[in-house]
C-alpha cells in the first residue's frame, strides 16, 4: 500500500477510550478488540441444504463442530455453544448426533441460539431454519433480487440464513446443495467446484457445489435465478484452463465484455506481479441490482452490483469503465488477499480491504496513466478521508470499538489503510515488498490472521523493523508534516527540519509520531535534479541518487544534504508518499511555478497547480475571510452577484494564476487527463477545512466565480482543446488512456465554459448533448446544463428520461446529477423525485443517488433555512425501517456538522438528536447519529 537522522524510539501502547456503552434504550453493545478471545468451538465442515421456493425456503444446515475451549476440569461439562442468528429467521429444530433436542434444551433469542449442554469431544449438529428472502429488504443473508434469490454475508449476514459462529475466525470446509423451481431458477450457483446436479419430479431441479479450501461464512454465497451467461476460458501461467464467466439479465448480456476483459487483465496481472494463480478450474461473477456494497469477493462466486459490471458506450461513461476495471480487479485480488489469507477479526478489515486497495491502485496504474490514478486516489482520499479523520466519526485504520461492523466499511480503513500499505511499497521497494508478500502467503495460507501478521511478514522477508509502522494502525487523525528549509551556500549543505504532530481525536487526546517515508528530490536552478548525498547521524555519506525517501519517526527531525551546489527548490512527498498534511514554510509562488513547470514526480507537478492556486493571493483562506467580512457588512447577502462584486473588489484572480494554467493547458508533453485535473481548483470540502464556521453555499459561489474568471481569461485556449481534442464524426467509443485522457480535457473545458452563462454556449452545450456519441460526452453536457436554471435545462433532462427510462442503471445518473445540482431552489424538484417512477426506495442505489446526492449539494443541502437538512434527516428515518445500512450511509451527511458556522451548525445537531430520539431506530443509525453527537 531511507535513511533519517535519527534513531527509532520504543513504540509505547496506545491510550483508548474506555469500555462505555451509549445510552441506547435497547442497549446496543459495544465490542472492542481488546477482549478478543479464541471461539470455544470451531468448525471443520458444514453441509447446507436449501430447499427454495416461492412462500418461504427451509435451510438444513450440518455442521461439524470441534472443541477448542482446552482441556477441562474432571467432571466438568463443556461451555455452552452459544450461535449468532437474527429475529427474522425461524428455528424449525435442533438435532445433536442425530437426536433432536427438547424446548429446555435450547434457548433462543432474537439473536443467538444457545445450545445448553453440548456433548464432550467433536460432534456434529444439524439446525433447520424457515426464512422468507422476499421479505428480507436489509439485503443481508439470503434475499431475492429481481425475482433472483441472492445472498450477501459479509460482514454478518450468515446469521441471517442459520444459527452459526458467524465470525471470520472459524473457517470450514463447505458444501451446498440448493434445489429449485427449474423454470424459475434455472441456474442454481454456489461456492466452488459444481459436484453434482439433475432433474427432479414436479419439475423441480438440484445442484451441489463443494468448496475444497477451508473459509469464513462471511464468503458463503448462493445464486438461484433465470440469469444469462456469458463465458470465456482463461490459460494460467502453469497451463491450466479456467471457466471465467459473467450471470446477468437477459437484457444486459452484451454489456459483459468489458468486464470479462477486466477479469483476465486482473488475473494475468496478479500472475506477472505476485507470481499468483488462481487455485480452482471455475470464476463466477454474477450482477444483482439490489445490492448494499459495489461487489463481494465470495470465494469463486463474486457477486456485484450491476452498475459495477455492465457498460456499454452508450450506457456507461469513462468513468464507469474505470470503476468497473478497478473494482472486477479487486474483487478477484481478494482470492488469496483476503480468501486464502483471511482475518482473525472484524477489527482486522483493512489487513484485507487496505491491501486489496492498494493491489487494485496498482493494477489500475499500470493499466491505463499512473499519474492520473495516483492524483484521483489523493483527491479522493482529501476530500473524504481527511474530513473523516477530522470529525467524530475518525477512528484507526484498525477500530478499537464498535456497535455494528457494517459501520466501518470506511474511507478510513479502506483508502488510508491502502495508503498504510503504500508506506511498505515505499520504504522496502516493489523488490522487498514482493518478498514481504510471499512471506505472507508461505506463513498465512489458509489461516486467519492480524495486521501485526503481515507486519512480520513484511519485516522478517527484508531485516527490517518496522515497528514504527504499528501506529498507523492505532492512532486515528490525519498527521500534520511541518517542514522548514535552510541553505548554506559557503558549506554547500541544505538542511530539511522536520517537525510532526497528528490532532487529538475522539478517544485519543495524546498522539505519538508516526513513520512517515518523505520521497524526496531537489531542483536546480535550471530544473535539473541534483545528486542526493545525505549525511547520516554518525557523520557517514549516503548516496540517495536523484531521488530519496527519507524515513522521519520522532517529533523532529534534521536532514542534511552536502555538496549541493546551489539552493534548490524541494519536492517533497512525491507522489504522496505519506498520508498526511505538509506544509512547506516559506514555499513561495516563484517556486510552486518553478515545481509546476519542471518537477519530474507528476503528482508533485499537479500538487504544485493546486498549491498555486492557494497561494495566489490566498484565495482560500484570505479572499473568503474577507468575503465572509463583506457579507456581515452587508447585512448577510450571499447571491451569486454579490459574491462576484465582492470578489471582484477583493483583487480578482491574480495573473500569475492565469498563466500558469495556461502553460499547463498548452503544454503539448503533458497527458490530456493530467491537464484536466491540473486545472481543478481545490475541492469544497478540502478548502471548508481550513476555515472556521464555514458557509458552504458562499464557498461555492467564490469558487465557482474564480473559474468563471479563469474560463473568461483562458476562453481561447480552452476553445482550441475542445477542437483538437473532439472525435470525427463516426469515431468508434474506446476505453484506454489515450481516449479518455481527450474526452476528460474536452469536457473539462467544456464545463469551464458553461460558467460564463451565456447564451450560445449554454445553446452548445445543448447541442452537443443532443449529439453526443457515448455516454461520457452526453453525460458531461448534460451535467453543465443542470446547473443552469432555464429551458434547455429542462428540456435536456427531458430527453434523457425519455431516452433511457428503461435502463435503471442509466437512470441512476438522472437522478444524481438532479439531486446534485446547486441550482436555485433544487429542493423542491429533489422532492419531486422521491415519487418519480424512476425511484425506488428499496434499492440502495437509488438512494445513494438521489438523497446521498443530494447531501453533495453545497447550495440546496445547506440551504440556510434549514430545509435540506430536514429533508435528509427525514429520509434517514425513512429508509431506516427498510434497510439499515443505506439509512446509516446517509447519517454520514451530518457527521461533519461542526465544520459549519453556528446557525447551520445547531440546525444539522437538532437533525442527529431527533434521529438519535427516534423510537426503533437501528443499531447502525444509532451508531453513526451518537457517535456525530459526542
Amino acid at each position: 500500500m531511507a535513511t533519517a537522522a535519527t534513531e527509532t524510539e520504543e513504540i509505547p501502547e496506545i491510550q483508548h477510550e474506555e469500555h462505555k456503552q451509549p445510552p441506547h434504550p435497547e442497549g446496543p453493545k459495544q465490542k472492542f478488540r481488546a477482549d478478543y478471545t479464541a471461539p470455544p468451538f470451531t468448525v471443520t465442515t458444514v453441509h447446507l441444504d436449501f430447499i427454495l421456493g416461492e412462500e418461504t425456503t427451509d435451510v438444513t444446515a450440518k455442521i461439524h463442530f470441534v472443541p477448542n475451549y482446552g482441556q477441562l476440569a474432571a467432571g466438568a461439562p463443556p461451555p455452552p455453544l452459544v450461535l449468532d442468528g437474527r429475529k427474522d429467521i425461524k428455528l424449525l429444530s435442533v438435532a445433536l448426533g442425530g437426536r433432536v433436542l427438547g424446548e429446555g434444551e435450547y434457548e433462543v433469542s432474537d439473536k443467538h441460539l444457545t445450545i445448553k449442554a453440548p456433548p464432550a469431544g467433536e460432534f456434529e449438529a444439524v439446525i433447520v431454519t424457515q426464512l422468507r428472502p422476499q421479505d428480507n429488504s436489509l439485503l443481508e443473508g439470503l434475499y431475492k433480487s429481481s425475482g433472483n434469490f441472492c445472498t450477501q454475508c459479509e460482514a454478518e449476514g450468515f446469521r441471517g440464513i442459520t444459527y452459526f459462529l458467524d465470525r471470520p475466525d472459524v473457517m470450514a470446509k463447505y458444501t451446498t446443495r440448493m434445489e429449485a423451481d427449474a423454470s424459475l431458477y434455472p441456474v442454481l450457483l454456489g461456492n466452488g467446484n459444481l459436484a453434482e446436479s439433475g432433474q427432479m419430479e414436479g419439475g423441480r431441479h438440484y445442484a451441489v457445489w463443494v468448496d475444497p479450501y477451508p473459509k469464513p461464512c462471511y464468503l458463503f454465497a448462493l445464486v438461484a435465478g433465470k440469469l444469462a451467461m456469458k463465458e470465456r476460458e482463461y490459460t494460467t501461467g502453469s497451463g491450466r484452463k479456467v471457466a471465467l464467466r459473467i450471470f446477468v439479465q437477459e437484457g444486459n448480456l452484451g454489456r459483459v465484455d468489458h468486464a470479462l476483459d477486466s477479469l483476465v487483465k486482473s488475473m494475468q496481472w496478479d500472475e506477472q506481479v505476485y507470481g499468483l494463480e488462481y487455485d480452482l478450474d471455475l470464476f463466477n461473477i454474477v450482477a444483482v441490482d439490489d445490492f448494499n456494497m459495489g461487489a463481494m469477493e465470495n470465494k469463486s462466486l463474486n457477486i456485484f452490483n450491476s452498475r459495477l459490471v455492465l457498460a456499454s458506450p452508450q450506457t456507461a461513461t469513462d468513468l464507469d469503465y474505470s470503476r468497473i476495471e478497478g473494482v472486477v480487479g479487486h474483487e478477484y485480488f481478494h482470492n488469496w488477499t483476503g480468501n486464502r489469507v483471511t482475518c482473525r477479526d472484524w477489527f482486522q478489515l483493512t489487513l484485507k480491504e487496505g491491501l486489496t486497495v492498494f493491489r487494485d491502485q496498482e493494477f489500475s496504474a499500470d493499466m491505463n496513466s499512473r499519474p492520473v490514478k495516483r492524483i484521483e486516489d489523493v483527491m479522493m482520499l482529501r476530500s473524504s478521508q481527511f474530513t473523516e479523520d477530522a470529525g467524530p466519526m475518525a477512528h484507526p485504520i484498525r477500530p478499537e470499538s464498535y456497535i455494528k461492523m457494517d459501520n466501518f466499511y470506511t474511507v478510513t480503513v479502506y483508502e488510508k489503510g491502502s495508503e498504510v500499505v503504500r508506506l511498505y511499497h515505499t520504504l522496502l521497494g516493489a523488490e522487498g515488498f514482493r518478498k514481504g508478500m510471499d512471506l505472507y502467503f508461505q506463513r498465512h495460507d489458509g489461516h486467519a490472521v492480524t495486521c501485526d501478521d503481515f507486519r512480520a511478514a513484511m519485516a522478517d522477508a527484508n531485516g527490517v523493523d518496522l515497528e514504527a509502522l504499528g501506529r498507523w494502525y492505532s492512532q486515528a487523525g490525519t498527521p500534520q508534516l511541518h517542514v522548514t528549509t535552510s541553505y548554506d551556500a559557503a558549506s554547500r549543505t541544505y538542511r530539511l527540519h522536520c517537525k510532526q504532530r497528528t490532532p487529538p481525536t475522539p478517544g485519543q487526546e495524546e498522539k505519538l509520531p508516526v513513520l512517515i517515508p518523505i520521497k524526496m528530490g531537489l531542483l536546480g536552478p535550471d530544473g535539473s535534479e541534483l545528486p542526493l548525498k545525505l549525511q547520516g547521524a554518525d557523520g557517514s555519506v549516503q548516496d540517495l541518487g536523484t531521488e530519496g525517501v527519507l524515513r522521519f519517526d520522532t517529533p523532529e527531525a534534521t536532514f542534511t544534504f552536502l555538496e549541493v551546489p546551489a539552493e534548490p527548490v524541494p519536492s517533497l512527498l512525491r507522489g504522496f508518499s505519506a498520508p498526511v498534511k505538509m506544509e512547506l514554510e516559506g514555499q513561495s509562488e516563484q517556486h510552486l511555478t518553478f515545481l509546476l513547470a519542471n518537477d519530474a514526480d507528476a503528482f508533485n507537478r499537479w500538487e504544485a497547480g493546486q498549491r498555486l492556486w492557494e497561494a495566489g493571493q490566498r484565495l482560500s483562506r484570505k479572499l473568503l475571510l474577507q468575503l465572509y467580512a463583506a457579507a456581515a457588512a452587508g447585512g448577510g447577502a450571499h447571491s451569486p452577484q454579490a459574491v462576484a462584486e465582492r470578489c471582484a473588489a477583493a483583487g480578482g484572480v491574480p495573473d500569475n494564476l492565469v498563466e500558469a494554467f495556461r502553460a499547463v493547458l498548452t503544454d503539448p508533453d503533458l497527458d490530456g487527463s493530467f491537464k484536466s485535473m491540473a486545472v481543478m481548483l481545490p475541492t469544497g470540502s478540502e478548502l471548508l477545512d481550513a476555515i472556521q464556521g464555514g458557509d458552504p453555499p458562499l464557498l461555492h459561489h467564490v469558487r465557482t466565480w474564480v473559474v468563471r474568471q479563469l474560463a473568461a481569461r483562458l476562453r481561447p485556449e480552452l476553445e482550441q482543446l475542445i477542437k483538437d481534442n473532439d472525435d470525427a464524426p463516426g469515431t468508434p467509443y474506446v476505453f484506454n488512456a489515450a481516449a479518455c485522457a481527450r474526452r476528460a480535457l474536452k469536457n473539462r473545458c467544456l464545463t469551464m465554459l458553461s460558467t460564463l452563462e451565456e447564451p450560445g454556449i449554454t445553446a452548445m452545450l445543448l447541442r452537443r448533448f443532443n449529439e453526443a456519441a457515448n455516454m461520457t460526452d452526453e453525460i458531461s453536457a448534460l451535467s453543465a446544463l443542470v446547473e443552469l436554471a432555464g429551458p434547455e435545462r429542462d428540456q435536456a433532462l427531458q430527453a434523457f428520461y425519455d431516452k433511457f427510462k428503461g435502463e435503471p442503471l442509466v437512470l441512476l445518473k438522472w437522478l444524481g446529477l438532479q439531486a446534485t445540482s446547486n441550482a436555485p431552489g433544487n429542493l423542491a424538484l429533489v422532492k419531486s423525485l422521491v415519487d418519480h417512477e424512476a425511484f425506488n426506495i428499496t434499492n440502495p442505489n437509488n438512494c445513494y443517488s438521489l438523497f446521498l446526492g443530494f447531501g453533495r449539494s453545497p447550495v440546496n443541502f445547506h440551504a440556510a433555512d434549514g430545509s435540506g437538512y430536514q429533508f435528509m434527516g427525514d429520509a434517514v428515518l425513512r429508509v431506516d425501517g427498510i434497510n439499515h445500512q443505506v439509512a446509516a450511509r446517509m447519517v454520514s451527511a451530518f457527521t461533519t456538522w461542526r465544520q459549519y458556522d453556528t446557525e447551520r451548525q445547531a440546525m444539522m445537531r437538532a437533525q442527529l438528536e431527533r434521529i438519535v430520539a427516534h423510537k426503533g431506530l437501528s443499531e447502525n443509525v444509532f451508531e453513526i447519529a451518537s457517535k456525530s453527537l459526542k
